[in-house]
């Protein structure tokens, strides 16, 4: 089972750069998209639909904002198009697909780095977000949670981890966030546990030549329950084309959802 997951930054925009074309060579069984920025009528195109897969689009009340979808090659169970909080759903951040016992889901979380405004909407999410990944953790299932959740957990994690240790995505309280989600809820950053290399990045700022340094953050994760953590292998980041400032990424899971 072969899980990718890219922020877009724009699907439309990414579909001009190559991102349909390139998608059938890679072979994936889900896919999660975050960051669409598209109203749902206007991915009508038979590009946003890929052969052979279920789509599932989540848009945003604003229009040109936010948006995530999911792909799958087997029909799911269910699809839920919220996470049950209100400001984080009418921005279209989250998307789930169940598979008999599995579930994975796309999710976008905000970003703070525009402004006060945006970090305590942020805060917000994180409040909301932590008892109810605890929650998951509980129920029985198997999670993967995939997608941008704008945080970068640890210096390995980011280039100048030095210098931003006061800007919204490296703050001492974030990264406390991500540790609590590792530490004591009990999920698996799979990334992490299977390449503890520095300088495996996702994102790269658009300014100052980053892409070409590598100056990046990882701020975009699979993260799962631990069951299905153990069944991960060959994680690779996706570099060798650019359809967005994110890279595309994936892992293989030795699972099906009968297990």
């Amino acid at each position: 089972m072969r899980i990718l997951s890219l922020n877009a930054n724009g699907i439309r925009a990414a579909a001009r750069k190559g991102f349909f074309d390139w998608l059938p060579e890679i072979g994936a069984d889900v896919v999660c998209l975050q960051e669409t920025k598209a109203r749902i009528e206007q991915l009508a195109d038979p590009v946003f639909h890929p052969d052979g897969y279920h789509c599932a689009y989540v848009d945003a009340e604003r229009p040109g904002y936010s948006g995530v979808a999911l792909y799958s090659r087997t029909r799911p169970d269910a699809v839920i198009t919220h996470c049950g909080f209100e400001e984080a759903d009418r921005e279209g951040r989250y998307v789930e697909m169940r598979f008999g016992k599995l579930s994975v889901a796309s999710l976008y979380l905000p970003s703070g780095s525009s402004g006060d405004h945006r970090q305590a909407s942020k805060v917000r999410f994180l409040d909301f977000f932590l008892p109810w990944l605890r929650e998951r953790a509980d129920d029985g299932r198997e999670w993967l949670i995939c997608g941008d959740w704008n945080i970068a957990h640890r210096a390995i994690d980011l280039k100048n981890w030095k210098s931003n240790q006061k800007n919204s995505g490296f703050l001492p309280e974030e990264r406390a966030w991500m540790d609590q989600v590792v530490d004591e809820v009990g999920l698996v950053d799979v990334f992490r546990k299977l390449d503890p290399r520095p300088e495996q990045y996702t994102w790269w700022s658009n300014r100052g030549q980053a892409w070409a340094k590598n100056v990046g953050w990882r701020i975009d994760y699979q993260i799962a329950t631990p069951g299905l953590a153990e069944t991960a292998r060959d994680p690779v980041i996706y570099k060798d084309q650019r359809f967005s400032d994110h890279a595309p990424f994936w892992i293989d899971y030795d699972f099906t959802p009968e297990q």
